[in-house]
């Protein structure tokens, strides 16, 4: 038994060693992998690289076979450049993969965009790139080599979807061949040089089934919503930034039938939507010139001739807040928009600012009027101190008293407090309130469940 002890102890022992080796190799690895040599290293067989070959030819070679290819003249290129002295294994897998990277991805950002747990990518500079995981920022060891490496992949993405980025126009929006949404601003606007913020989308989108098993939103209030939209009430979605606005935007547009025809409207196109009938517009900025322009209100006004059933914004931010509420107002019931505001209370005040910046010199309780008579319920979602997103508030527009619109909250989440854990504490909650709409949704022939307004 002793014996036995003592050899388990060795193995332990043993194990423990191995283990240091590992960690020590892996970190020098990365510590190498993170230095300017490597980065010098890795520039200089990527230039010749792109002497040695027509870069411009790889598109239609196979992933496997093109990334043999740079193996192989990486390791020939390598012995030269390293004076013979070889780098270990790691460090050479490494280099391999991001010069392949470098040659057909988005070099440094590759890695990340393959993570499925990250939601959103941050550049700050060349030499500081941050991610969100689950809600929370992280600091990564993920670098460029300068700020000229990061142009380089910014161009190569605002170029792939047609519009450019330089002095004269130093901020763009973009996005991938996943759909993720990209920003970009450089100097002089960004003083420490180029950045960038990539908001990923999933490659499988989320589900009502996921925000109910995230805890976003309850299976009562995943029900009204499936019944809101398939009863064609005019739905405004509200929340901060990365409260999960689009992604509600994205499940609610699900619940419209494949019958329906569908025009979407985005300043980059984002929303994922799987019905059959469905035309996809998006802006346009202006040329070198500084016209052709195509804004959201201009695609809006032109929707209205398309003979659409359902009109879908991604957000409404300006001018095209009157078309939207107009669209709404004259038989195009069910349109789906977001909007950007911290309660639901104040994403109507958002609208009557954007009515009012648009020109229009209409008495206050008359936009007001306007609203209330548009819009039936607001959907407002927010992102905690934990990271987690909720749907807040489910409210419903009840009308005007004097000059002030009313609404009654349906559903709502109350916050008790913050756990140990740093996990937001608190539950959702039914206001006990049977909603007006209720009577459209009967003429409908839509059910709920029985009691799904009733207190617990």
């Amino acid at each position: 038994m002793l014996d036995l002890q003592s050899r388990l102890a060795q193995l332990e022992k043993s194990r423990n060693t191995i283990h240091g080796f590992r960690d020590t190799y892996q970190n020098n690895s990365r510590d190498f992998c993170s230095s300017d040599e490597f980065f010098d290293l890795k520039n200089n067989i990527h230039e010749k690289l792109a002497k040695t070959i027509n870069l411009s030819l790889l598109e239609d070679i196979n992933e496997g076979v093109l990334k043999d290819e740079i193996s192989q003249i990486t390791d020939k290129l390598l012995t030269h450049d390293r004076g013979g002295v070889p780098i270990n294994l790691r460090e050479r897998e490494i280099l391999i993969n991001e010069i392949f990277d470098e040659v057909v991805g988005l070099g440094p950002l590759e890695p990340l965009l393959k993570d499925p747990t990250i939601s959103d990518i941050l550049v700050n500079s060349y030499k500081q790139v941050y991610v969100e995981r689950y809600g929370k920022l992280e600091l990564t060891r993920i670098r460029f080599q300068d700020d000229d490496h990061l142009m380089r992949i910014i161009e190569r993405i605002v170029s792939a979807v047609g519009r450019r980025i330089d002095e004269m126009n130093p901020m763009v929006d973009a996005r991938l061949a996943d759909g993720s949404r990209v920003n970009a601003i450089i100097p002089p606007l960004a003083l420490d040089g180029p950045s960038v913020s990539i908001r990923r989308f999933a490659v499988d989108p989320l589900k009502l089934e996921d925000l109910i098993v995230l805890k976003t939103l309850t299976p009562q209030i995943g029900e009204l919503l499936m019944a809101i939209v398939k009863a064609r009430l005019n739905v405004l979605i509200s929340g901060g930034t990365g409260s999960g606005k689009t992604t509600l935007l994205n499940i609610l547009s699900g619940f419209i039938s494949s019958n329906e025809r569908i025009v979407t409207i985005e300043d980059s196109a984002e929303l994922q939507l799987r019905q059959d009938h469905v035309v996809r517009l998006e802006t346009r900025p202006a040329n070198i010139e500084g016209k052709g322009q195509i804004t959201q209100q201009h695609l809006l006004i032109n929707s209205l001739r398309m003979r659409p059933d359902r009109i879908v914004v991604g957000e409404v931010r300006g001018a095209e807040a009157v078309d939207m509420l107009q669209a709404m107002n004259t038989g195009h019931d069910g349109s789906l928009t977001t909007v950007h505001a911290n309660s639901a209370v104040d994403s109507l005040m958002r609208l009557e600012t954007m009515v009012n910046m648009a020109g229009f010199n209409l008495p206050s309780y008359y936009i007001k009027k306007y609203i209330s008579s548009a819009i039936d319920v607001v959907v407002h979602a927010d992102r905690l101190v934990d990271g987690s997103r909720k749907v807040i508030s489910l409210q419903e527009i009840t009308g005007m008293e004097g000059e002030v619109i009313t609404m009654q909250e349906i559903f709502g989440f109350d916050q008790r407090g913050i756990g140990q854990d740093g996990v937001v504490i608190g539950a959702f909650k039914t206001r006990g309130i049977r909603p007006k709409f209720m009577d459209k949704l009967i003429a409908m022939g839509i059910e709920l469940s029985p009691g799904i307004f009733e207190v617990d």
